[in-house]
């Protein structure tokens, strides 16, 4: 079972897309990915999840956040599979799926829940470090949000790369709309000049511990 800042595993996957090793594959590229399990192939929700998630792919793309899927099903499961999507729905699935057929991956990701020998809806987001920057589960029963999941991924990356912290539902916040979070003082002499900085106009306060601004 894996947590928040820890080192992704380094592990090779057999893919859709040939033999990786991650998470080398795409930390050698300077690239974050987001890897994603699903319970299992030619099922119904997890095809509106995969039609879904190519309809996006660029978006991801365009945030250096590469799509791995992953479930317990054998590679010819999956080749199938995408070769269905692409015939009755008309999308063709670009991204990379693993076929973790002894499922010891997922389980050692935490993916397969107690007392079952399917994934669960699982998502983790890595960055170009090969750390664990987000863990996210959904239940079986319910289909992924690819939108919150792209809006999470953006905001893990504007924090990563200016050290601020993002609102709820950044960038449509009901208080400070697309600004972004100051990280709070830590000490009495950064309160003073959170102040300062705030009398130059570079932030606005409702206090000292709640400062924000504009994200340049």
């Amino acid at each position: 079972m894996k947590v928040l800042g820890e080192k992704f595993p380094e592990v090779v996957v057999k893919t859709t897309h040939g033999i990786f090793k991650l998470p080398e594959y795409y930390t050698k590229q300077g690239k974050w990915f987001m890897l994603f399990s699903h319970p299992a192939d030619f099922t119904p929700v997890c095809t509106t999840e995969f039609y879904a998630l190519e309809k996006r792919v660029d978006k991801f793309r365009e945030l250096g956040v590469e799509p791995i899927g992953l479930s317990v099903d054998q590679i010819f499961s999956h080749i199938k599979w995408i070769e269905w999507i692409k015939e009755k729905l008309g999308v063709d699935i670009s991204f990379p799926i693993i076929a973790d057929e002894n499922g010891n991956i997922a389980r050692e990701l935490g993916m397969i829940p107690e007392g079952n020998t399917s994934t669960a809806r699982a998502v983790f987001i890595v960055d170009n470090l090969g750390i664990i920057r987000a863990i996210v589960y959904y239940p079986m029963e319910v289909g992924r949000d690819w939108d919150e999941i792209l809006r999470l991924a953006k905001a893990l990356k504007v924090s990563a790369e200016n050290g601020v912290a993002l609102p709820h539902k950044w960038p449509e916040n009901e208080i400070i709309g697309d600004r972004v979070i100051v990280p709070p003082p830590q000490t009495v002499e950064d309160i003073k000049k959170r102040k300062e900085m705030e009398e130059r106009g570079e932030v606005e306060c409702f206090d000292w511990w709640f400062c924000h601004k504009e994200l340049k």
